[in-house]
């Protein structure tokens, strides 16, 4: 139990959990455009298609380093 806690790690574990939120949020946005669908109660929903791959590019990086951080 104590290793699941273990505070060195859980920075690096902090990281992941963020990235792949970023990751998978923005990855699923990105999907539903592309289907054609568009957030239901919004008025004017506006895609903006670089923020997106901005915001999936620094989930896959924050979570390659916070895996990185925790397995090596």
């Amino acid at each position: 139990m104590s290793d699941l806690l273990d505070i060195q790690n859980l920075f690096p574990e902090l990281v992941i959990g963020l990235g792949l939120a970023l990751l998978f949020g923005n990855g699923f946005a990105w999907w539903k455009h592309r289907r054609g669908e568009t957030p239901k109660g919004v008025e004017e929903a506006a895609y903006r298609p670089g923020r997106v791959r901005f915001l999936v590019a620094v989930g896959v990086l924050m979570t390659v380093w916070g895996a990185v951080t925790v397995f090596a």
